[in-house]
């Protein structure tokens, strides 16, 4: 059996919550990478939000991840 694909990003804010997520992914035995950020420096989200997004729509990862300090800009950002 193939191990679910996971592409997971957050921006600045959601960085600590994305890193406890990680280690849950890690322990269920998924397949992820993390499309950034990779600290809790103030960052450009919206470019780690098409990266994701793009991921998934090209069928490269099964699901995707997306964590933001209120949501909606990843969100926002993933649907275009």
């Amino acid at each position: 059996m193939e191990k679910i694909k996971i592409a997971i990003g957050s921006d600045h804010g959601g960085y600590e919550l994305k890193e406890i997520v990680k280690s849950y992914i890690e322990k269920l035995g998924y397949e992820y990478q993390d499309f950034g950020t990779h600290n809790r420096d103030a960052i450009d989200y919206p470019i780690i939000a098409k990266e994701v997004a793009k991921k998934i729509s090209s069928k490269e990862f099964d699901r995707g991840i997306l964590v933001c300090g209120s949501g909606l800009g990843v969100a926002i950002a993933a649907n275009k």
